[in-house]
């Protein structure tokens, strides 16, 4: 399976790889990829720090968008990118934001704290895709399906519960019965999600076929 990448995320990915780091495509744009879809934006997730990254980018405009959850953003040709660090997230005390985060060198690990199977895979022309919960078939089945427990994704982030509903209204798909299930038993988190983030999802929604 090959996706075709824009040259400058070809470039961003070989100049990590160069400097001796595994770097990927990751989330979203994987998924529009297969859909064959064109994605609005391309994520890059890498094994380098923070750190390794300005020194590996120090040619280019860095922006420190989320720098304490590893996430930089890159300047290239008027266009940025975000690269995140592989990060494990701790627990989620206001059920929307892990309170503390720790940095990994697995990309395994990194997508097991995704929320959705069809947004935990990544991808990169030497190793092709890393799917390690299923979402290539769940793509092809239309089915959106937590990664792991459904309840505990979205006791983490009680948003997940609109993202799951918002993706199945826009891509057609059907939820799996344990999702569906967990975002019945777990409406009450939606108490804790801000209006402007519940419009948002709702705004889309209502905007999907």
């Amino acid at each position: 399976m090959r996706i075709e990448l824009p040259s400058d995320v070809v470039k961003l990915l070989q100049k990590l790889q160069k400097s001796g780091h595994e770097a990927y495509v990751v989330g979203g744009c994987v998924r529009d990829s297969l859909l064959g879809r064109t994605p609005n934006d391309w994520d890059i997730c890498t094994n380098a720090s923070p750190k390794e990254m300005k020194d590996i980018f120090n040619d280019n405009t860095i922006i420190p968008t989320g720098i304490k959850h590893g996430t930089i953003t890159v300047i290239v040709n008027n266009e940025g990118y975000e690269i995140t660090t592989f990060r494990i997230d701790g627990n989620y005390s206001d059920k929307r934001k892990p309170d503390s985060i720790k940095f990994t060198d697995n990309i395994i690990q990194d997508l097991s704290r995704r929320d959705f199977s069809i947004n935990a895979m990544a991808y990169n022309d030497a190793e092709g895709l890393i799917d390690p919960y299923n979402g290539s078939n769940h793509l092809k089945s239309k089915t959106i399906c937590c990664v792991g427990n459904p309840n505990e994704r979205f006791q983490e982030d009680g948003l997940r519960i609109l993202r799951a509903i918002r993706f199945s209204s826009q891509l057609g798909f059907d939820i799996e019965h344990n999702t569906k299930l967990a975002i019945v038993n777990n409406t009450e988190l939606l108490k804790h999600i801000s209006q402007e983030r519940i419009r948002d999802e709702l705004n889309k929604i209502l905007l999907s076929d």
